[in-house]
């Protein structure tokens, strides 16, 4: 049985959720179970808390999850654990959810969209590999008076070797379904966080030795992304850089709406590995219930889902072939400059399937 999590939340992402779940459910897959529950702003005005216990019971349950959007204007002024927000930031932790990927890619006939230059945006395709639990955001953190009595805040940066080597595992194993190239992105010319990194990556590489791995400082990665994307297969990186390059790299693709993302942990399922899955935007409350948002990344967010938890490399494939051909026919969001509008769309990739 294939368990799958459908967590829409909040916002736009039960209207982008159900698309893609009506996706999903096209292909036929035997055994395939879909469980609901609720995250987020929703699930506070329901139970009172943004990951109600019953939910988290369910992810934990479940082979994936397919994840919506979280945040809602209406909860902005409670205690910050309370907050919708809290729900992702509660299931990574929950679920030991360490690795973030997130694709970059830009579709044929969508050069125009991007801000590089049509020739340039043309060849971005990488993927890139985040660590996503620990890093300067995890660290010890506090606020001191200086030497001159004024404000001072401080954060601890810090890596361990262990974490450095699974997230590093996770970069090698993805790369091995692109091109074999790793680029690993750090400042070790300064830090000692990041002196650790490239010492613990270079040494996992020796296990790995189909791995062409590369190493560069992350101010030049910043800039080779706008300027020579071409040159990266899987950018492995920490979670502070790679929340700045993760992002780099999804505004040089000229629209958040075909973006999906996976964040991922060591834990096996009886098909591949458990993930969480769900676009990069987020909830948009503004277009809320009009009908109007883009489906894709959360239909692109499914594909990564057959593929990383449940080893399904046609269907994937055949979802992400069936997003490029409903591209090319002209079917556009309002992201896109077009004006088809949510369910419009998910019927599009379904007829091209």
């Amino acid at each position: 049985m294939m368990k799958i999590a459908v967590l829409p939340g909040d916002g736009i992402g039960p209207e982008v959720t159900r698309e893609a779940v009506r996706v999903l459910e096209s292909l036929g897959l035997p055994g395939l179970t879909l469980f609901d529950g609720d995250v987020g702003g929703i699930a506070y005005k329901r139970h009172g808390h943004p990951l109600p216990e019953e939910t988290l019971t369910i992810a934990k349950s479940c082979d994936a999850v397919l994840f919506g959007a979280v945040g809602d204007p209406d909860c902005d002024a409670l205690e910050r654990h309370l907050r919708p927000e809290q729900a992702i930031l509660g299931l990574r932790k929950h679920l030991d959810l360490f690795a973030n990927l997130r694709p970059a890619k830009v579709f044929a006939g969508l050069e125009h969209l991007s801000p590089l230059k049509p020739e340039i945006a043309s060849t971005l395709d990488m993927m890139i590999v985040r660590e996503l639990t620990g890093d300067v955001y995890f660290g010890d953190k506090g606020e001191r008076v200086a030497n001159d009595g004024s404000r001072e805040g401080w954060d601890m940066m810090a890596y361990s070797e262990t974490e450095v080597q699974r997230i590093a595992r996770v970069a090698f194993r993805t790369a091995r379904s692109r091109d074999c190239r790793v680029c690993s992105v750090d400042k070790a010319n300064v830090l000692e966080t990041s002196q650790v990194w490239r010492d613990t990556v270079k040494h996992a590489a020796k296990s790995h030795p189909d791995i062409d791995l590369s190493h560069m400082y992350v101010d030049n990665a910043a800039m080779q992304v706008i300027s020579n994307p071409s040159q990266f297969g899987v950018i492995l990186t920490g979670n502070l850089f790679g929340d700045i390059i993760s992002d780099l790299a999804s505004a040089a693709v000229g629209s958040i709406g075909l973006l999906p993302s996976a964040s991922m942990g060591d834990r096996a399922t009886d098909f591949g590995r458990f993930g969480l899955y769900e676009p990069i935007h987020g909830s948009a409350p503004d277009i809320a219930g009009q009908g109007k948002a883009n489906p894709m990344a959360t239909i692109l967010s499914v594909a990564m889902l057959l593929r990383y938890s449940f080893g399904r490399e046609d269907e994937a494939a055949r979802i992400e072939a069936a997003v490029e051909k409903a591209l090319a026919d002209g079917i556009r969001g309002g992201d896109l400059g077009g004006a088809h509008g949510t369910v419009e769309i998910g019927a599009a990739v379904r007829e091209r399937l």
